[in-house]
């Protein structure tokens, strides 16, 4: 071997950002690996590698014994003292096996090890990137689509984007940029694989993180994200601070912020409410855009029966249920819709309740989202 490959493995390495010496140790298992697939040797074997010299020696390292009984594995004591009389039976004894033609087998061995190497390690460089963007917003341009799969280009790797996680409502075109949001990365067989969605609640959340500095900078808190994409979300957000009014924040001056991210995610309607550990107040605010006389608590079943204007129940409940399932899925509890005549029928609403009750008014122009 000469000393040129030991200055290309060293260029290499520098080039990859991958240290010399890691490549140094993959040659020698290589190396070893290719001597005893070569010469059908299954003999304990060690490479010596001479960096300054060029040179690479190939030992065998036998145990003496009196009688041998397989010679890949032991060395006679007599034949083991003519190399140094101090040996004794059981001692290592290493013997050069270097072979004649080893030096274009080193060739062969080191291009596979080092194209194996660096191929790792742009793998690990590529993964240790992508890595800290999980649950992060990325943007991507489209660069083909398939029956099942829509190809995202996020930089240095391609993501697919399975039809499961695909907005029912969008239409994708290649060289189209995309926000996506990654589920999940990671270092696979093959290579850094990452896992990207356009309809997970992560991406709404992630996209009003991004377009509102109340947000970003912790002043506003979101509590809890219900999507059903590309039609309607709901989205609780909260301020410890009275003083802020977290959903006009969201919303934005003429509705500015909360409309980029509706045209972000192509005319997605999305309610925005405030939260509040009182479940009367919070489910009120969940059902909005509709108005509600009362409603009722079941704190053992984590249920409520929401009172509801006759003209209202439509808009309460939502199409084809859809108000009444995001509320419920935001809140996290059960929502039970009634209207104004069918909880008196039952006795669940009195002639003396105050029937103009609204819960927590949300100032935000309905029009922006119908």
């Amino acid at each position: 071997m000469s000393s040129q490959l030991f200055d290309a493995i060293e260029n290499l390495g520098k080039e990859k950002g991958i240290d010399k010496e890691i490549l140094i140790e993959a040659l020698e298992a290589a190396l070893i690996s290719a001597y005893k697939k070569n010469f059908k040797s299954a003999t304990n074997v060690r490479v010596e590698l001479d960096e300054k010299a060029g040179t690479m020696r190939v030992f065998s390292r036998k145990t003496v014994v009196e009688e041998v009984e397989d010679s890949q594995q032991e060395i006679s004591l007599d034949e083991a003292k003519k190399i140094d009389p101090n040996y004794e039976v059981e001692d290592i004894i290493e013997v050069e096996v270097t072979p004649k033609d080893f030096g274009r087998i080193a060739a062969q061995a080191a291009k596979q090890v080092v194209t194996q190497r660096v191929r790792e390690a742009e793998r690990g460089v590529i993964f240790s990137e992508y890595a800290d963007r999980e649950e992060d917003v990325m943007t991507g341009i489209i660069q083909r689509i398939d029956s099942r799969f829509v190809y995202v280009n996020l930089g240095k790797i391609e993501a697919k984007l399975p039809e499961a996680e695909q907005m029912p409502t969008e239409d994708y075109q290649v060289h189209d940029r995309l926000k996506v949001f990654v589920t999940k990365v990671e270092n696979t067989s093959k290579g850094p694989q990452i896992y990207i969605s356009r309809s997970h609640p992560g991406l709404l959340k992630r996209l009003f993180e991004m377009e509102v500095p109340e947000i970003y900078d912790g002043i506003v808190e979101i509590k809890s994200v219900a999507r059903e994409a590309g039609d309607r979300s709901k989205i609780a957000v909260y301020a410890d601070d009275p003083e802020i009014d977290p959903v006009g924040s969201c919303v934005g001056q003429k509705g500015g912020r909360v409309q980029t991210i509706v045209n972000e995610l192509k005319g997605e309607k999305i309610d925005i409410v405030e939260w509040s550990e009182d479940p009367v107040v919070y489910v009120s605010n969940a059902l909005s855009p509709s108005k509600v006389i009362s409603v009722l608590v079941n704190e053992e079943e984590k249920s409520t029966t929401v009172i509801v204007p006759d003209y209202q129940l439509s808009l309460a409940i939502g199409k084809r249920g859809q108000n009444a399932r995001l509320a419920a899925k935001l809140t996290g509890w059960k929502i039970d819709i009634k209207s104004e005549t069918e909880a008196r029928s039952e006795g669940l609403l009195t002639e003396q309740e105050n029937t103009d009750f609204t819960g927590v008014d949300v100032e935000v122009e309905e029009d922006l989202f119908e």
